[in-house]
């Protein structure tokens, strides 16, 4: 009997994707529940032993027996040294008033499994039960005064991740903010204390980007966030005074013009440490075309900086364009000993969230800003059009 002929090559890379990208998905998963799992058993013996050493039901030196007594009985136990015990119970404090219902959560947990609040006496079973059920609390955080609190990012970074954020950040905003950086950047956790180091959180209007992606050097990342930020208001560009049948119809050209007649304005807006270096920059790369709105060097971050400049909303294919004007950059322009090219999007909107969802692939550094012009920034500021003819006429 003729055997079947074997795959082509193209066939077996397909199925080698295909199985590889199955497991991978799998492991991510896995990996997941476990992060979940871990982070739940911590905050339930955060909570039991909060509950009993800090209402003076244990005496001192209990979490240090309780530690000994555990790696005792279970060799080869990492993870449950006294200090980090102690860092369970710092946890659960930590956080405990996000749970629903969180003022009533220890003794609703009691009531509804039977349970007595802790006394000095030992049962190992109703102890066990109890750690359980307040270990699931973690998994089920309801919100009772703030909707904007990351949860899934709660969720998905470790427990040593935790621990750097309450080590190193006091304030309840700011963990939040290292929490949803952490997770949306993949730091890991001497990366995510330096940048806690580095007060990041004080740089927080920085625009989305995908510097500590792109970035290998992480001191240099960091700087490179601190060097932007998310909106910038070019009040010297107002686009009535340009001679146009409708501001609407203002292109890219126009604005850089304008930016160009302004190219002091324009760097003391981004910072001193910029220099100019030139708009439409030319460059054949194979045949193809390049035109770069506006160049320069930041003699700080030792890189050459593209700003390019758009009318309107933020498009996706904006990264594609910037990425190619870097890589080119790269290779013509970029001397030895300095930093690779960094990109920045200036337009007129953008959705944060979008923008640093579709970064997430590219790996060249860039990110998004948006500007506001003169005369719309008066329109913020100043009351309704109606409103002010009420006080008008009054």
């Amino acid at each position: 009997m003729k055997e079947n002929p074997l795959p082509v090559n193209v066939e077996i890379k397909n199925a080698v994707q295909s199985i590889k990208a199955a497991i991978l998905k799998s492991q991510a998963r896995a990996a997941q529940m476990i992060n979940h799992e871990q982070l739940s058993l911590y905050y339930g013996i955060g909570r039991f032993v909060s509950e009993h050493s800090r209402n003076g039901f244990w005496g001192t030196g209990a979490i240090d027996s309780i530690s000994k007594q555990l790696r005792a009985e279970l060799p080869g136990l990492k993870g449950f040294s006294a200090e980090n015990i102690k860092l369970m119970r710092r946890f659960f404090e930590a956080w405990k008033d996000l749970e629903r219902n969180s003022a009533d959560t220890t003794t609703e947990i009691a009531e509804n499994s039977g349970l007595q609040p802790p006394t000095n006496s030992v049962d190992t079973t109703t102890e066990l039960q109890l750690i359980e059920s307040e270990a699931k609390s973690i998994r089920q955080l309801q919100l009772t005064h703030d909707e904007t609190f990351p949860v899934t990012a709660f969720l998905n970074i470790s427990f040593s991740h935790h621990v750097a954020i309450l080590r190193y950040a006091e304030q309840y905003e700011e963990r939040k903010y290292y929490i949803q950086l952490a997770y949306q950047q993949r730091l890991k956790v001497d990366d995510l204390e330096e940048i806690i180091k580095a007060k990041t959180y004080d740089h927080r209007q920085a625009l989305p980007n995908n510097f500590f992606k792109a970035i290998p050097d992480k001191a240099l990342a960091i700087r490179t966030l601190q060097m932007f930020k998310d909106s910038y208001l070019l009040d010297y560009i107002n686009v009535e005074d340009i001679d146009v049948s409708d501001p609407i119809d203002v292109d890219e050209k126009i604005i850089e013009s304008k930016i160009v007649m302004n190219i002091k304005n324009f760097i003391m807006t981004f910072g001193k440490s910029f220099t100019y270096k030139g708009h439409q920059v030319h460059y054949d790369k194979l045949g193809h075309d390049h035109w770069i709105d506006l160049l320069f060097f930041n003699r700080e971050l030792q890189s050459l900086v593209v700003v390019e400049l758009k009318k309107g909303q933020f498009k996706p294919s904006y990264l594609g364009q910037l990425a190619a004007y870097l890589r080119v950059l790269d290779d013509e322009e970029k001397l030895p000993g300095e930093n690779p090219s960094v990109g920045i999007i200036l337009c007129k909107k953008a959705d944060k969230a979008y923008v640093e969802y579709v970064l997430q692939d590219y790996l060249k550094p860039m990110g998004v800003a948006t500007y506001q012009q003169m005369q719309n920034r008066l329109r913020e500021l100043l009351p309704p059009e109606e409103d002010m003819k009420r006080l008008i006429e009054e």
